[in-house]
């Protein structure tokens, strides 16, 4: 690794001193301006995984995604270390920053010959200008020009390379009344060469479903234990998610032909378009398997081949249901709407046709998805509602283990596992 001259550091450590103020921008997943789409953001050749990396290591994460307005924004970034709940913890950038505080995105590239023209964006991090010294949790700031004018955060995670080894099942939950609806994550951590004191105040973890924030559980205390091993098996479910139903799926890598679950496209009034085969609700059913990206979409073209050949397309949505949908709004849901609540994706009834519908502007790829339900007046995201409740369904779940050492101000990240249902 090439060697930072030491003025520089200097130089740019004492910016970092200077305080910071991020209030400007929500330390979630989110996207500021409009024309920001498709971002996406994982570890260097698994871009589809959990946005981990290990600190002091050679891996990298990949952040992408497309500008549909802007040509050739000015886009700069920053790191911001928070607390296991995604709070700012207050350290100033200069402890967790090696070298610069910010730095410039300078990779980019233009679509070529689509319909709709976009700026193509990636940011490869950490890297020598700008590594991260300390584990836990971050948000990467995507601001245009300057930190006033944020353009897109993401949340990513840096693990100790000394980790805490997880292991666990999930399983029907163990109340007899959710038993067919819930599903439990269970796990016992042994911490290995960590030397815990007082791990009842400075030990917590969060669970994750399908890499959900929104819906995750945080803060997490062990149950029972012993030095060196401690047990989250619950009793009261506070470890228990809804099990859902399997995501829907469809297929718009290609406007030649009719993919998974899609009944037509073509172009329409000078703009690609696709038509989803009519969904149905599905609240009582029993449950159905079958594959699942958890969620997730993958962004390709089959129609030609080289960099930025992906169309984006109109895709319409349309629910069917036999009963009414009052009290909330219901939504189509998943990584095609940067797992958000966003007003775009709302389902409009259509009396003529009786039919619940709307329109998505996605770039061509596969996708998964949902149909879920906000009640009013809350901002709690029912996936049950319309798809069902199922303790069987083939959720992922991701467990993070946080430690704050007597004597420190920071989380620090010391275990993370992956856990599928065991049916």
């Amino acid at each position: 690794m090439k060697r930072i001259p030491l003025f520089f550091v200097i130089f740019f450590s004492a910016m970092c001193l200077v305080a910071q103020d991020f209030s400007q921008i929500n330390f979630t997943n989110d996207i500021y301006v409009k024309g920001i789409h498709s971002v996406q953001l994982g570890r260097k050749g698994f871009q589809l995984g959990f946005p981990i990396i290990t600190l002091q290591s050679s891996e990298k994460l990949l952040l992408s995604f497309d500008d549909l307005e802007g040509d050739g924004r000015y886009l700069k970034y920053t790191f911001i270390h928070c607390t296991h709940d995604w709070k700012p913890d207050g350290m100033n950038q200069i402890e967790y920053l090696e070298g610069f505080s910010e730095d410039e995105i300078t990779e980019y590239s233009y679509s070529f010959n689509t319909i709709t023209s976009y700026t193509h964006y990636t940011l490869t991090f950490p890297t020598e200008m700008m590594n991260i010294t300390k584990s836990g949790n971050y948000i990467l700031y995507v601001y245009d020009d300057n930190q006033s004018s944020p353009v897109l955060t993401r949340r990513f995670v840096v693990i100790e390379p000394n980790r805490a080894a997880i292991t666990g099942s999930v399983h029907r939950a163990s109340d007899v009344n959710l038993m067919y609806e819930k599903q439990e994550v269970d796990f016992v951590v042994n911490t290995g060469g960590w030397s815990i004191r007082n791990p009842a105040h400075y030990m917590h973890a969060t669970i994750l479903q399908n890499g959900r924030w929104e819906n995750a559980i945080m803060g997490l205390r062990y149950r029972a234990g012993k030095p060196g091993e401690y047990d989250f098996n619950y009793d009261d479910n506070s470890n228990v998610f809804n099990g859902g139903s399997e995501f829907r799926e469809f297929d718009i890598k290609s406007l030649k032909y009719n993919g998974t679950h899609i009944v037509s496209v073509g172009i329409e009034r000078g703009n690609n378009y696709a038509y989803l085969l009519e969904d149905m609700a599905r609240p009582y059913g029993p449950y159905v398997s079958g594959t699942t990206a958890c969620g997730r979409c993958y962004y390709k073209t089959e129609d030609f081949q080289g960099e930025n050949r992906e169309e984006y397309v109109n895709t319409h949505f349309t629910l069917k249901t036999e009963y009414p949908m009052s009290g909330g709004k219901a939504y189509v849901f998943g990584e095609l709407t940067d797992w958000r609540i966003v007003p775009e994706a709302e389902l409009q009834y259509n009396s003529a046709l009786d039919i619940w519908e709307t329109n998505l502007f996605l770039k061509q790829g596969y996708y998964n998805y949902q149909y879920v339900f906000v009640p009013k007046g809350k901002k709690i995201i029912d996936e049950t509602y319309i798809e069902g409740n199922h303790w069987e369904t083939g959720n992922e779940y991701t467990v993070l283990l946080y430690l704050q050492e007597e004597g420190t101000s920071y989380d620090r990240l010391i275990g993370f596992e992956v856990l599928n249902v065991a049916r």
